[in-house]
């Protein structure tokens, strides 16, 4: 499946959960996913083609409708993560 294929590499994910609430700039993601600028960049690319992601030159990266439509989906994952973490042994 491409979209798992694409999302199971390193990074992809996490972009787009840190694209959730507004957008960022290339410096920003890189900070906040503490990857190299090399990987951020092919992320990016690769979820650009995929049309998950686009670049608004004022204000940076941003998810669109697809992506939002994406995330909209892993929610639910992510609250019974959140649950399902608490339960583990630390």
């Amino acid at each position: 499946m491409r979209l798992l294929d694409l999302l199971g590499r390193r990074w992809a994910l996490r972009i787009v959960w840190e694209l959730r609430e507004h957008p960022r700039r290339f410096r920003e993601l890189q900070d906040a996913i503490k990857a190299s600028p090399t990987t951020v960049n092919a992320r990016l690319a690769e979820l650009r083609a995929a049309r998950l992601i686009q670049l608004d030159p004022a204000s940076g990266y941003r998810l669109t409708v697809e992506g939002r439509e994406l995330l909209r989906l892993f929610l639910p994952l992510h609250v019974w993560s959140e649950k399902w973490a608490k339960k583990l042994p630390t």
